[in-house]
């Protein structure tokens, strides 16, 4: 008899593994980012939060770029991000500072982790017509992983060396029902997934990108800081560039109208 080789998948679907393994990575960092909360480790959880959101931004685009994606995958990663940036930044948060608030903290947990599933669901269910594919380079509203890192903000600001008088006591509530709000807002934000770079610029965006990972390195939390400072300051450009976008399609469909009738 002909004897069939044990395979755990077959060779052709191999390459279906690899974006579901950062994924399942990233859920990992997130619930032991939970366990680092609760230990008062708030660094090693921040770090971690940050290395769930980097795998986050991995999988997706590697599983694309290998031809790797499926429906598994897609559910798969919603269902990890809602605990990664949904359930444990706002533990983070929690066991940090809002925890001091008895009930009210609680809620604005609470009320933080349901507009995160609210917006992931939303987003799974986000589909473009033809004449829509330039939308691909926008989100609506902040994404959760740029949500979970901003509602952190606070936190990372008290773990670097700036010295900016910011009473918490009034300003990371109020601070995490706005990030909370903007998650299931439909403001535009940039999406960057359809760039197209020039092969004269790659040089400087790798080197944009490889300084970036160095600062990471040596300056965490200030990097951070400065990263969330700039994509806020990103979302007013944002919706500049999408009302713009809109208004020169619906310009050449007027145009295409009006050549149809003549």
């Amino acid at each position: 008899m002909e004897k069939k080789n044990f395979k755990i998948v077959e060779s052709k679907k191999t390459r279906y593994i690899l974006p579901n393994i950062l994924t399942i990575a990233g859920v990992c960092l997130g619930i032991s980012s939970i366990k680092f909360s609760l230990d008062l480790n708030f660094s090693m959880a921040v770090i971690f939060i940050t290395l769930a959101a980097i795998l986050d931004a991995l999988d997706g685009r590697i599983a694309r770029l290998i031809k790797g994606t499926t429906d598994f995958g897609k559910e798969l990663d919603s269902l990890t991000d809602f605990v990664s940036f949904g359930i444990a930044p706002a533990f983070i948060i929690y066991f940090w500072e809002l925890n001091k608030y008895g009930k009210l903290g609680w809620a604005i947990t609470l009320i933080y982790s349901v507009c995160c599933v609210l917006r992931l669901a939303r987003f799974n269910l986000t589909k473009f017509k033809p004449e829509e594919i330039w939308k691909q380079n926008y989100f609506e509203g902040v994404p959760s992983p740029i949500g979970a890192l901003l509602i952190l903000s606070p936190l990372v600001l008290e773990l670097t060396e700036f010295n900016f008088l910011i009473n918490n006591n009034y300003f990371v509530p109020s601070f995490t029902l706005v990030i909370a709000v903007l998650l299931i807002s439909k403001i535009p934000t940039y999406s960057f997934k359809k760039i197209k770079i020039k092969p004269a610029l790659t040089v400087f965006i790798l080197l944009g990108i490889g300084v970036s990972l160095v600062t990471l390195m040596f300056f965490t939390f200030e990097t951070l800081l400065i990263f969330s400072f700039f994509y806020i300051l990103s979302i007013p450009m944002a919706c500049f560039t999408y009302l713009n976008n809109k208004k020169s399609v619906q310009a050449d469909n007027s145009e295409d109208d009006h050549e149809d009738i003549l």
